[in-house]
């Protein structure tokens, strides 16, 4: 009786082992901080599509709006770390825990409570303003806002959000004023710029481009270190004599602690995801090109980033 109880139990403890190197064996979460329609989100959903090819398991969107990105970064760097919940963030996940110390306040996360997994794509802002706003210009705008100080207005993804940084850093550089309105992420930032409550707004070109085409944006200047492959006629921030740069990467976070056989599979996923054919072709639509990097790179490329936009945050100081 004895040895068959060892041997049921042993039979057990290696069924359990073996369940336990099977990853992944049942549905993804993947969580965009943000509503539909902005450049988390719209870069999100085709990679969760291409994701499931590799994994061969359904790989779920859960927008997961607030605080401009703070409550979905938050609910992914507190998750269980078993690969199952990952999330599709934007550069403002380095930019809140440094507003946080701004305001002395406990951070809802902090970047060590999440493990880098890839970039997939990093494109720098574009200004889009309404079309009924009277300037085709960088110059226009600065000469419009010089004229009327506070009253144009900008929307973003939050306060300290992707949308509403390199916004500061214009009205910073060039002295303006301009009131801001924030929103809950990129999707609505948009929205209510279209529907003319807002005369301008920073933008990914995945977000803006559909609106540009269709001629409900007009485009102004570019953030851009160079001029945009899919905007070449639009100029960047430095060919009109200012020296500010920024782009909105979104790239893939596991939660930290998640078993390195796991952070590989999910590491070699997102590989074979991003030279899927589909996926490149609606990334393409969005003109919004593919810059993959494996973790050690991203990890360092993050690094990089958080420092430089430390920097930016400690200069623009408190903004309520």
């Amino acid at each position: 009786m004895n040895k068959r109880y060892l041997m049921a139990a042993l039979l057990l403890f290696c069924g359990a082992a073996h369940a336990q190197e099977v990853f992944p064996s049942r549905p993804l979460s993947m969580v965009v901080p943000f509503p539909p329609g902005g450049v988390a989100d719209v870069t999100g959903r085709p990679t969760a599509a291409a994701l499931e090819k590799v994994l061969k398991q359904p790989v779920t969107i859960a927008n997961r709006p607030g605080a401009g990105g703070a409550v979905g970064n938050a609910a992914v760097a507190n998750a269980r770390p078993d690969g199952y919940t990952v999330l599709m963030a934007l550069s403002s996940i380095t930019v809140i825990p440094e507003a946080d110390k701004l305001f002395n306040r406990k951070p809802a996360y902090t970047l060590d409570q999440l493990a880098p997994i890839a970039l997939v794509s990093a494109d720098p802002m574009i200004l889009v303003v309404h079309p009924s706003l009277p300037v085709k210009t960088v110059k226009d705008v600065i000469a419009l806002a010089k004229k009327q100080p506070g009253e144009l207005s900008f929307s973003s993804s939050g306060v300290y959000g992707a949308l509403h940084m390199p916004m500061e850093m214009f009205l910073h550089a060039a002295q303006l004023k301009m009131r801001h309105v924030p929103t809950t992420g990129g999707g609505p930032a948009i929205t209510q710029l279209l529907g003319g409550h807002v005369t301008m707004t920073a933008g990914g070109p995945a977000a803006i481009t559909s609106h540009v085409k269709a001629g409900k944006l007009r485009t102004i200047v570019t953030w851009g270190a160079e001029r945009h492959p899919n905007y070449r006629e639009v100029p960047t921030f430095k060919e009109q004599g200012y020296d500010i740069v920024y782009y909105i990467w979104a790239g893939m976070f596991a939660p930290a602690g998640t078993p390195e056989p796991v952070m590989k599979v999910l590491r070699d996923a997102v590989r074979q995801a991003v030279n899927d054919a589909e996926f490149k072709a609606q990334m393409a639509r969005v003109n919004s090109p593919v810059n993959y990097l494996d973790a050690p790179d991203f990890a360092k490329y993050v690094d990089t980033d958080a420092k430089r936009l430390a920097t930016v945050v400690k200069a623009i100081g408190r903004v309520q």
